[in-house]
């Protein structure tokens, strides 16, 4: 019995034409059909690894995961930067225009939006899914290359699962990069996801899950980390530069640590929330908050001004410590005009904790703002008398020395 698998070599039965550079889908669906005809046992289902070598291979038909135990890998994660390349008029001299290593192209001639999608009807859910190593290329978008939609979709997770990992990848121009929706004990770990319109989103619900150690950074029309109904979502060391919409976003989410991570942004809204979310630590991060710097890009922004705040705070018991922020905008390009800029907005939620904060910036700041709605919230070493705006009274402060 074959449990490993070379995309290169295999040979569709009754299709001989196709190859893994004509159309890799078909290549990796039939591999997949192979290895339920061999594994058909109940108590004895090892799984498979599929290798895909380094090289350009086009994506023309969905694949469909529909197994346990699979491993998906290929030898390399290929990013490199089409934005800088589709914003460039004369790329005629360079040694590279497109991405490389374990390269996939996802062209979806098929009418589907996804690359990969995970799914199957039944008990159990499926598990210990993983993709690895190689590059998913979404080639351009439309209308413009800097509208950061084209509908594809690098791996979508729809039905229930767990313990799945996807690390070393490279994800690029891809409306969505990654989206598991209802998410178990999932792992995102070591990759390169940029230039997509959002590039992980954790959707319905999920726990005990982790995005840590990537680069990560999405357009300015969707998010870098979105999650919806998390419970105990680890985000921690990841390096998230601009330019989405939010860098974390949390819809009712409770008992999440984002911690010791690096955030770059062009907008306000760097943390956001909505909905109900408790319990959750945010501390020890670094804050950098300037204006775009790509000409090309300099007309687009999030729709959100800096009373929006670089924290934008939904919820109870929430605990924001120990990060800090850099703020250097110019005062020009602070909205809306003449306004004192915000980096912590407690917008409605009780008994928050903000405790040891520091602030950096070239004008002059509202480090904490509590909005009328908010309670019991207490605010410790996070700014000067100054610095802390309230539209309430129930709060308690200790301004720092």
């Amino acid at each position: 019995m074959s449990t490993v698998y070379d995309v290169t070599t295999w040979v569709i039965p009754g299709d001989p034409n196709t190859t893994a550079y004509t159309d890799i889908g078909k290549i990796i669906n039939s591999i997949i059909a192979d290895v339920k005809a061999q594994q058909t046992s109940q108590s004895s289902k090892p799984g498979a690894v599929i290798y895909i070598p380094p090289g350009d291979y086009s994506l023309k038909t969905r694949v469909t995961v529909d197994i346990s135990y699979l491993q998906i890998k290929g030898s390399g994660h290929g990013f490199t930067s089409l934005s800088i390349r589709y914003n460039t008029s004369d790329t005629s001299n360079w040694w590279e225009i497109w991405p490389g290593a374990s390269h996939i192209k996802v062209e979806n001639t098929d009418g589907n939006s996804e690359a990969f999608i995970v799914q199957r009807t039944g008990n159990p859910r499926l598990s210990s899914i993983e993709f690895r190593d190689f590059c998913l290329d979404g080639k351009s978008f439309t209308p413009t290359e800097n509208s950061y939609t084209n509908g594809k979709v690098g791996i979508r997770f729809v039905s229930d699962n767990d313990s799945c990992r996807v690390t070393g990848m490279g994800f690029v121009y891809l409306e969505h990069g990654l989206i598991n929706n209802n998410a178990d004990a999932f792992d995102v770990t070591d990759n390169f996801i940029a230039e997509c319109g959002n590039c992980v989103e954790l959707t319905g619900s999920s726990q005990a899950s982790k995005v840590t150690n990537n680069h990560i950074g999405a357009g300015y029309i969707g998010f870098s980390v979105f999650a919806e109904g998390a419970e105990g979502l680890l985000v921690a060391g990841n390096n998230v530069f601009p330019r989405g919409r939010s860098v974390v976003h949390l819809k009712n989410s409770n008992r999440c640590v984002i911690t010791a991570n690096r955030f770059h942004a062009f907008y306000p809204g760097m943390i956001d929330s909505e909905g109900t979310n408790k319990e959750n630590l945010i501390s020890s991060n670094h804050f950098y908050r300037v204006v775009e710097t790509f000409p090309p890009l300099q007309g687009y922004n999030n729709g959100k001004d800096d009373l929006y705040g670089l924290i934008h705070l939904v919820g109870d018991n929430n605990m924001i410590s120990t990060n800090l922020f850099d703020y250097n905008v110019p005062t020009a390009s602070v909205t809306p005009t003449g306004a004192t800029p915000t980096l912590i907005l407690v917008a409605d939620g009780d008994s928050n904790f903000i405790s040891n904060n520091h602030g950096v910036h070239n004008i002059a700041t509202n480090h904490v703002v509590l909005s009328s709605t908010s309670t019991n919230t207490k605010v410790l070493d996070s700014g000067s008398t100054s610095q802390i705006l309230s539209y309430t009274t129930s709060y308690t402060l200790r301004p720092t020395p």
